[in-house]
């Protein structure tokens, strides 16, 4: 699933590898980007990929150990040098602020205008779904979240006065630029046109929130307009999350602004049984592109295999996706799919696997999609083969 065309180098530019800035992060981001590094290897090794990464250091530890969130630069050099950034999960209790979380992650994607947050949900495994029909069967659920990642409440635009008194007043300002709500409606669109899906609906709270919301409607009714063959519905998102729960096979393709989208991506998350199954690409449609898996960084289970790593590589397969290497994501895709289906997973989904044995059983998986078929036999060695002398 890809929301731009797929890098690829300049015309008449020297040939290169593909590079890739993988920041691990922290908890159990470590655990599962190296899982994914691991499957990337066998894909790479497979497909005959030419792929590099290289493992920065950016985290909680690295941040306590020097003061540096991110070094001057930071971002220059990751759209220079790079192609796309695999990121693993951030946020450590050693840093209570989240300082360090909040410069890399919210930092980069300001940095880089990577203004499109994409959360695919899809149903891999029906028992996994905590909803039921009435007949006893489960819906089909496969839609997107087109989140916009760069305004509206988490650009930390506020402040607090009168600050541990009784009296204390917290302001926290959401912005909303018409530029930016236009361009992640199209966005939304673009992506339904190219995939064939048949439905947008834009979320917001517009009935309580007039000034954002009245910004985001004008604005959804002239994009719309020229898009004449996607159907565009409008829902309040309080409305939205409870249709989702009921009716969540009637949708395509959800856009909202950053604090909507996020929530209904969590939403999203849920019907699809996990957290551990969520991946998520943050993109500037055209440029650079950040994929992170949606679940946090867990130091409560930090370091004992217990992490899921089955988002890491969807993420992976996005990543793979959106550099133009369609087949091997979609290998990608199949051997997440069919691990589930197979009851080879972690202890969260209800199996007894570790993170390195379920890392090994994709690993084989994608070896096998990957592989070439053998050679059909000479006649001579086939009858040998079936016995005939």
């Amino acid at each position: 699933m890809t929301i731009s065309p797929s890098v690829s180098s300049a015309p008449g530019a020297p040939s290169r590898p593909q590079r890739v800035a993988v920041i691990p992060g922290d908890g159990i981001g470590r655990e599962v980007i190296g899982v994914a590094l691991d499957v990337l290897d066998a894909v790479r090794a497979h497909a005959s990929l030419d792929l590099a990464w290289d493992v920065l250091p950016w985290s909680a530890d690295h941040y306590l150990a020097t003061g540096e969130t991110l070094p001057d630069g930071a971002a220059e050099q990751l759209q220079r040098d790079y192609d796309a950034i695999l990121l693993g999960a951030l946020g450590d209790p050693r840093v209570p602020n989240h300082a360090h979380a909040r410069d890399i992650l919210l930092g980069l994607r300001v940095k880089l205008d990577l203004y499109v947050n994409l959360r695919p949900v899809r149903l891999y495994d029906p028992s996994l779904c905590p909803l039921r029909t009435p007949d006893g069967t489960v819906p089909a659920i496969d839609f997107v979240v087109v989140r916009e990642n760069t305004e509206g409440a988490y650009i930390g635009a506020g402040g607090s006065f009168r600050r541990g008194t009784e009296d204390e007043i917290a302001v926290e300002e959401a912005i909303h630029s018409r530029r930016g709500v236009e361009r992640i409606l199209r966005a939304a669109f673009e992506l339904a046109r190219r995939e064939g899906r048949r439905r947008v609906t834009m979320a917001d709270k517009s009935n309580a929130m007039r000034h954002s919301g009245g910004l985001w409607q004008r604005t959804f009714a002239e994009v719309r307009a020229d898009y004449p063959e996607i159907e565009a519905e409008h829902r309040y998102v309080d409305a939205l999350a409870m249709d989702l729960i009921i009716h969540p096979a009637r949708y395509d393709v959800i856009v909202a602004d950053n604090l909507f989208g996020d929530i209904v991506s969590d939403l999203g998350a849920g019907l699809q049984g996990s957290l551990g199954l969520a991946g998520s690409a943050n993109v500037h449609p055209g440029g650079m592109a950040m994929f992170e898996p949606v679940h946090g960084s867990a130091p409560d289970i930090a370091g004992q295999g217990l992490a899921n790593p089955m988002a890491a590589v969807l993420t992976a397969a996005m990543m793979l996706d959106h550099l133009g290497h369609a087949d091997a994501a979609v290998a990608l895709d199949a051997a997440v799919n069919d691990a589930l289906n197979a009851g080879e997973v972690t202890p969260d989904l209800g199996g007894t696997l570790d993170t390195g044995a379920v890392g090994a059983r994709l690993i084989a998986r994608v070896g096998e999609a990957l592989s070439p078929p053998a050679p059909p036999l000479a006649p001579a060695e086939a009858d040998r083969a079936a016995g005939v002398r």
